[in-house]
């Protein structure tokens, strides 16, 4: 009998605030998908100082039925070069301009991301796609002081 009661209350609920929403920060802090669904992300504050037209290239190529949600109260000089490659790649791509999509450093420019959970645990580009030269910074074994002298043992 609960149930019946509540019933109006929600129609009236749902009247005034809208349809409720499944972890709505969530949604909006990665352009209106879950965190569990993102395969890579790129903030604002990446986006103004570097490139990556390439490796999200790279994700596009691994990934092509995937969708790019791409935040559209950016400016159109940053965001041009990512809607050619989405356009090029054949990726839907889905440009968000609501005022709940903000342009601080700190959030998303672009969310790459996949229809159902994947769960990828690092999703930021510079720790999912470094350039090679960061890569191979590492000196190989064998070189320095104590390469030579574990070759002369």
């Amino acid at each position: 009998m609960a149930d019946k009661d509540m019933q109006p209350v929600d129609r009236i609920q749902t009247a005034m605030h809208g349809t409720p929403q499944l972890h709505p920060d969530e949604q909006n802090k990665y352009l209106g998908t879950f965190r569990e669904r993102v395969e890579v992300a790129v903030t604002v504050y990446q986006i103004k100082r570097h490139h990556y037209v390439d490796q999200l290239n790279v994700a596009f190529t691994m990934h092509p039925d995937y969708r790019l949600y791409i935040n559209g109260n950016l400016d159109q000089d940053i965001l041009g070069p990512y809607l050619q490659a989405a356009a090029k790649a054949d990726i839907q791509f889905t440009i968000k301009t609501d005022d709940i999509y903000r342009t601080g450093d700190a959030n998303y420019a672009l969310v790459f991301t996949a229809d159902q959970a994947i769960n990828q645990e690092v999703i930021d580009i510079d720790h999912r796609y470094q350039p090679e030269s960061k890569q191979q910074a590492h000196p190989k074994e064998g070189h320095g002081l104590f390469g030579k002298l574990k070759k002369l043992f």
